[in-house]
């Protein structure tokens, strides 16, 4: 059966009548001549409300001007607009904001003016609330935990959520103290304080003040959330019980009409860090679906607070360790005054240390381990100990940094077998105060900057070694120079040469320009170099600065005496001699017999000349006895028959200290006794009947 034409009356009746999308025709003057009462929005409407009137007339929630401005485009250009997005309240349901998409037609005339157009509005509320909401987390996961910072990744989330999708927003974590102690799973009591972290929009009106720290009130929203790790949409009244437990504290809120607000725990592997809190005091309350936004936002800001946490509490240890792998009090010596500057930025493996030595010598160290954080400190540890160890051997720095190469290079391949990089840079000075001799031996170091006492560098060619750890077993060359008293020996780490993007070569001049004052106190000398050479901040910056000084020559008595046994008389004699001219009467008995025994042991065991030497300084008399001989002696278990051999335990027994110091032909046997307190006799301190030396 076919039917007959259309009527076009009828479908535009039809349409105005049924159609879901609002439609309205405009005339001229941007009246409304004919609309849909069925469409969304003006529901409920009477005809006079709307028929005869403009826009803002009918539907002020609206920008009027914005509505306006797209019709008196249509009409002077002629051309169609299609879907352009717009956002009011609704004018027959105030409390509710509207999302449209608006399309305008123009009507054509017999002349050439639009003598009218239609518009077609359709909602998108819903669409354009779940694009929104997508929008949100989408800005949350691009600027969210930016840094490592707890402080900065609260500010980048209150800022990614207020006031976009909630007119404020809070950020408060657990306030754990400043050593990132290790938090516990599971409910957070309500008496547990957290600190207002970040608060936006910044005018807003809080509740409480950025940094304060306490518990919130109980029972209310915020304890809840805390008790069960969820997340709750409340919706805000003046009579909401809850709000009776802190009337003054939730005043601001009730005086920011806030309706309804959010509060979603911070929770990463089930422990709750905090509370992100969001309030929304528009027409539109939040809704469930806001609810899931929130949660997800929540859960992403967590992990980069997790992440800031570990980071943090990490760096703490790593700090406290390698602060307590690194000297203590640094003693007073003769040979050097010192002075340091350490700032550990990045928790790395840099390390310093003043080591003295036999004959009133003193190694000056400086290294850095590759790497950050606690395992770069242990390491940094282990080397420090390892080099101490062996420079209280009085190794030969060439064969000292041998050792110590070997020992990093065990480290890195106990730590990581494929790996090919070096573990750790090192730079060792040993000065003599007596010779003023300085020893310098770097190990892919920055090598040291040296001052004389009148200001200007000295230019030092220092041979560069391999880093510490790479194997192959390269040879280390020392460089070795003379200093006159009161230089400056400037050792330090990379860190402090290369912060300001100049090369090492630029740097060390600046260096060598800052520490030119050589009279200032060494200490404002390291204070003023770290203001003028800006040390890095991703990396630690060490400078160990010393002052030399010369052991004034009657503080050294030296002599050298032939191989012969009846020389030892002799060497007694002398040193009975000088002691009295030092004043030091009351130590000649028991020098006397340790000079006997080491030159008796030279004479026996060793070739050539024998070389003795006495040094007064500070409080204690040095003796060394030096022979041709590189062995060296050992003391064991002694027979009840035998008659001799006994030296080296009176020695032991009657210093402080004494050791054996290697050279490259030769070895120095040396002791050192202590003159600040009573001397015992020497036959009552030991019984030497059952101890013997070879």
């Amino acid at each position: 059966m076919t039917g007959g034409p259309v009527d076009d009356a009828a479908v535009l009746s039809a349409l105005f009548a049924d159609s879901p999308q609002g439609l309205f025709v405009f005339d001229a003057e941007q009246k409304v001549t004919r609309y849909n009462p069925a469409g969304r929005g003006v529901r409920g409407l009477s005809a006079e409300d709307v028929v005869g009137r403009g826009v803002e007339e009918f539907a002020p929630g609206f920008e009027g001007g914005e509505l306006r401005a797209l019709i008196d485009e249509v009409l002077a250009t002629g051309e169609p607009l299609r879907s352009r997005l717009v956002r009011g309240r609704s004018p027959s349901e105030p409390h509710r904001t509207l999302a449209v998409e608006v399309s305008l037609f123009p009507l054509r005339g017999p002349g050439d003016g639009v003598p009218g157009l239609v518009g077609v509005v359709e909602d998108v509320t819903e669409r354009q609330a779940a694009a929104d909401r997508l929008a949100v987390l989408s800005t949350v996961h691009a600027t969210v935990g930016s840094t490592l910072e707890a402080r900065v990744t609260a500010d980048e989330l209150v800022r990614a959520l207020a006031p976009g999708f909630a007119d404020m927003a809070s950020v408060d974590l657990i306030d754990d103290g400043p050593d990132g102690t290790v938090r516990r799973a599971g409910p957070v009591p309500s008496a547990v304080p957290l600190r207002r972290v970040s608060f936006a929009p910044p005018d807003a009106p809080v509740s409480r003040a950025e940094g304060d720290s306490r518990p919130f009130p109980f029972p209310t929203p915020y304890t809840q959330a805390l008790n069960d790790a969820r997340a709750r949409l409340v919706h805000v009244s003046a009579d909401a019980p809850w709000l009776s437990a802190d009337p003054d504290g939730f005043a601001p809120l009730i005086a920011a009409h806030v309706r309804s607000m959010i509060v979603a725990p911070l929770t990463a592997r089930d422990t709750v860090l905090g509370l992100l809190t969001l309030y929304r005091n528009r027409v539109d309350p939040f809704e469930e679906a806001d609810l899931d936004v929130a949660r997800q936002a929540a859960a992403t800001a967590a992990a980069h607070l997790d992440n800031a946490h570990s980071y943090r509490r990490e760096r703490t240890v790593a700090s406290t360790l390698q602060r307590r792998l690194q000297p203590g009090v640094i003693p007073r010596l003769s040979a050097v005054e010192t002075a340091h500057v350490y700032l550990p930025e990045a928790a790395g493996g840099g390390w310093f240390d003043v080591i003295p030595l036999s004959g009133t010598r003193v190694a000056l160290v400086v290294g850095d381990v590759v790497g950050h954080g606690i395992e770069a400190a242990a390491t940094m540890g282990q080397l420090r100990v390892a080099l101490r160890t062996l420079a209280l051997q009085d190794l030969e720095t060439d064969e000292l940094l041998t050792h110590l190469d070997e020992v990093a290079a065990q480290l890195s391949a106990a730590d990581a077998p494929a790996a090919a990089t070096h573990v750790a840079t090192c730079v060792i000075t040993v000065y003599d105060p007596v010779s003023r001799q300085c020893v310098t031996i770097r190990a892919g170091h920055p090598a040291p900057v040296v001052i004389d006492p009148d200001g200007s560098p000295v230019a030092v060619d220092f041979a560069q070694g391999p880093p510490l750890g790479t194997g192959g077993g390269r040879a280390f060359t020392p460089t070795v120079f003379e200093v006159p008293p009161g230089s400056l020996l400037a050792h330090c780490t990379g860190g402090l040469l290369t912060a300001a993007g100049e090369g090492e070569a630029a740097a060390r001049r600046r260096l060598e320009h800052v520490l030119a004052p050589t009279a200032r106190p060494l200490q404002e000398l390291c204070d003023t170099a770290v203001y003028r050479m800006a040390p890095s901040r991703h990396d630690d910056a060490v400078l160990l600065l010393a002052r030399t000084h010369a052991l004034p020559p009657e503080q050294v008595a030296d002599w050298t005496l032939p191989a012969d046994a009846s020389v030892v008389g002799t060497a007694r004699r002398l040193v009975d001699q000088q002691l009295a001219a030092w004043d030091l009467d009351g130590a000649a008995y028991t020098t006397e017999l340790i000079v006997s025994e080491l030159v008796t042991n030279a004479i026996r065991h060793g070739n050539g000349p024998v070389r003795l030497r006495l040094i007064h300084d500070q409080g204690r008399l040095l003796c060394e006895v030096t022979d041709t001989n590189s062995a060296s002696p050992h003391l064991r278990q002694a027979r009840a028959s035998d008659e001799g051999g006994r030296g080296l335990y009176i020695v032991m027994r009657l210093s402080s200290h004494w050791g054996v110091r290697h050279g490259r032909r030769d070895k120095t046997i040396w002791s050192e006794q202590r003159l600040d307190g009573e001397l015992a006799d020497a036959m009552d301190v030991f019984d030497i009947a059952d101890v013997t030396d070879v």
